[in-house]
């Protein structure tokens, strides 16, 4: 009988560390192939679309305003304001950043204008060079992380070299979950730190 005890403690210490050890972090969905528009590297988008929430990023009706805050200059001098993050993340201020869906690295067509804005820049200084900064949300895991923000980062460039802008003149680099924008851990949050940023060499 003592024995059984002994086995039945040891089954139950056993089953509790399996089952804790996958309490960690928030697992990102599997993929799940969408039939949503989009320019992607592969030509598939990755995971499920969060649903819940529509706050996404600026969208193209918005950059209309921000554009005009922006030429106002009313927060162009604080870097560190909320407003200027928004405006253009970590981007050099001749550029825009571009926002993503929950775990997509699909081009949305809400930032197609941006993207264009950006190439129009690099076209009109010949010179110019650009290193495209990949950047998830923190949910996922950090290799999941990395490799969905080289996805982001390469679908931005080839975007732009569609648009006419030669590959020599773009690189690419992927931070996934490393430097959140914006630290709270909520929608508004995440759907800010899911961005490509655009920096002038």
């Amino acid at each position: 009988m003592k024995s059984f005890s002994q086995l039945f403690v040891i089954s139950f210490i056993f089953l509790s560390f399996v089952f804790l050890s996958g309490c960690g972090k928030d697992s990102v969905p599997p993929y799940i192939p969408s039939d949503k528009g989009g320019v992607d590297a592969e030509e598939i988008e990755y995971g499920g679309r969060d649903t819940s929430y529509s706050d996404s990023g600026p969208t193209e009706e918005s950059l209309d305003s921000a554009e005009r805050l922006a030429q106002a200059g009313s927060f162009a001098a604080d870097q560190n304001s909320d407003e200027y993050k928004k405006m253009y993340g970590r981007s050099s201020q001749q550029m825009l950043p571009i926002y993503f869906d929950f775990d997509q690295a699909s081009i949305r067509p809400d930032q197609i204008p941006r993207l264009e804005q950006n190439a129009e820049y690099l076209q009109n200084n010949s010179s110019a060079k650009v290193v495209i900064e990949g950047n998830t949300d923190e949910r996922g895991t950090n290799e999941y992380n990395i490799a969905l923000a080289e996805r982001r980062a390469l679908n931005a460039k080839i975007y732009l070299m569609e648009l006419g802008i030669e590959d020599y003149r773009i690189r690419t680099v992927s931070y996934g979950e490393e430097r959140p924008l914006f630290m709270e851990q909520d929608e508004f949050s995440w759907a800010q730190n899911r961005r490509d940023d655009f920096i002038l060499e």
